[in-house]
């Protein structure tokens, strides 16, 4: 039976809402008001929020946003009652998270199909493998499920160990594995004529490595090399394909989490190829943030450790250049710097500069 919280401070409002929702065989917990809603939230684990927004001492946008800074609430889906219509409404709350509105006075139909909705959509959602040692455990033994490959979990699985600047495979070679990073941080980069390395793309824990070029069946358009020591999972080639060929199911679930980042790829890609230094510079700073800020934690500035010159790599410019803009962006108060050591300060402004 799925668990639904009702925020509603008007006790007639609350008691009919419940009242529908437990005879289509829900269990309801009521709040009547933000705060009491906040603590069960947080005790009770629902599968939905339902929470009005007009309340006082806390009200409904005050409830998803304190919900939303907590992994272990962000993720419940939240439905906003409101009496109001108004655009700004709206917009308030999606920018929130909220996933959908019902507007005073609803019928039967409109608040079980809303709840119905969005408690579907919530499962496909976990459904989705999570991009961690456990996720790749958990989709092997559904494709063995499918299709009893053994040899997925055999010995033959194993996780190797890659030391710094040690690397995974080479531009030229051709693709025998999947690479899963399950610790460390790579890098994957490319080398001109002249010897000049440039970065295309940073990875971290939960990151999936060459995986195009194996789907292609061509040599590897770039090398990939441990930025610290990794540990990585070998996938071999012909498990990859067995996989993919043998259920439709399993494979589109692994290419959407193989692909799931390939568009933000692109997109920098182009950034850095068209825009001014000083922007890619930006760029670079915000991609490198993205692999070592935590996710579900919040901290007003965030600790980086990386080379001048594997930063000059990102941004394609001379080492030189990167450091006099590192410098002039520390004199603007966007970053500080302690050695080898970069500190983000205002992700925001960077953010702005770059588009």
């Amino acid at each position: 039976m799925k668990k639904i919280l009702l925020i509603e401070d008007n006790q007639e409002i609350r008691e009919n809402t419940a009242e529908i929702l437990t005879l289509a065989n829900y269990e309801v917990v009521e709040a009547e008001n933000g705060k009491v809603g906040v603590d069960l939230a947080r005790k009770e684990q629902p599968d939905l929020i339902i929470c009005d927004i007009m309340m006082p001492q806390l009200d409904g946008y005050g409830v998803l946003h304190l919900l939303s800074k907590s992994p272990e609430t962000s993720s419940i889906p939240f439905v906003f009652l409101t009496a109001k219509s108004e655009k700004e409404d709206f917009r308030k709350g999606m920018k929130l998270g909220a996933d959908d509105y019902l507007i005073k006075p609803f019928d039967d139909l409109e608040l079980l199909d809303a709840v119905e909705m969005r408690l579907r959509k919530n499962e496909i959602l976990k459904a989705e493998f999570q991009k961690n040692v456990e996720g790749l455990d958990n989709f092997i033994q559904e494709a063995k499920g499918y299709e009893d490959l053994n040899k997925l979990i055999s010995d033959e699985r194993r996780i190797t160990v890659y030391k710094k600047k040690h690397n995974l495979f080479l531009e030229g070679k051709y693709p025998n594995a999947l690479y899963f990073l399950s610790k460390g941080k790579v890098k994957t980069y490319k080398v001109n004529e002249d010897g000049r390395e440039y970065i295309t793309n940073l990875y971290k824990d939960g990151d999936f490595i060459g995986y195009l070029d194996l789907l292609e069946e061509n040599a590897y358009r770039e090398s990939a090399m441990a930025m610290e020591d990794a540990e990585v999972y070998l996938i071999p080639k012909e498990d990859f394909f067995t996989l993919l060929h043998q259920n439709r199911d399993v494979a589109n679930k692994f290419i959407k989490i193989l692909s799931d980042n390939l568009a933000d790829r692109e997109d920098r890609l182009l950034k850095l190829a068209y825009n001014s230094v000083r922007k890619r510079v930006a760029e670079a700073l915000l991609l490198v943030e993205k692999q070592y800020k935590q996710e579900g934690v919040a901290a007003d500035t965030t600790e980086m450790s990386i080379s001048r010159d594997d930063l000059a790599s990102i941004v394609g410019a001379s080492k030189e250049t990167v450091i006099r803009t590192l410098a002039d962006f520390k004199d603007e108060k966007l970053i500080d710097t302690r050695g080898s050591k970069i500190f983000i300060l205002n992700s925001q402004k960077l953010a702005k500069m770059r588009n």
